[in-house]
């Protein structure tokens, strides 16, 4: 049977990205995203309005634009993948259900909440077709990196 895992959010951060990188020296970092809806409840008539908080895990050099440029409250979107993160502790399994970012695009022009009134980026797998996309490597898989590739200074658009 045929699967399809996509995930497209827009939204507002909730934290400040804490950019670290692992052993292999590639980049990465988490984001929590607030996703706002609005719906009419069929009852009352009345708005209903729900928040979702939503993590997202960030690698390579869009983890490195994301620490760079983003900060709490910036406009964001993402297209990624879900992925259920499970372990235990202290005999008890948990789980936890993440989004892992393929692509970023940062939302809001200068002075937007944008560090520094910095231009806004886009990040991960797009085309760059004259357009803010950034082709990020594609040695990713769900966990990260799986080849020493990383994304060089020339793939950046500015």
């Amino acid at each position: 049977m045929a699967s399809f895992n996509r995930v497209i959010l827009l939204g507002n951060v909730t934290r400040d990205p804490e950019l670290r990188y692992i052993s292999s020296g590639t980049a990465v970092t988490d984001v929590g995203l607030a996703v706002n809806d609005r719906r009419k409840d069929g009852k009352t008539g009345e708005w209903i309005e729900e928040t979702t908080f939503v993590d997202v895990t960030l690698w390579g050099r869009t983890a490195e634009i994301a620490g760079e440029y983003v900060t709490k409250g910036s406009p964001l979107l993402i297209e990624g993948r879900l992925k259920l993160d499970t372990w235990e502790k202290d005999g008890k399994k948990n789980s936890k259900l993440r989004v892992v970012c393929e692509r970023m695009q940062l939302l809001g022009g200068r002075g937007d909440g944008s560090r520094g009134g910095k231009p806004r980026v886009a990040a991960g797998r797009g085309d760059a077709q004259g357009d803010d996309s950034f082709s990020q490597a594609p040695d990713f898989n769900d966990d990260g990196p799986s080849g020493s590739g990383s994304p060089s200074d020339d793939d950046i658009p500015f």
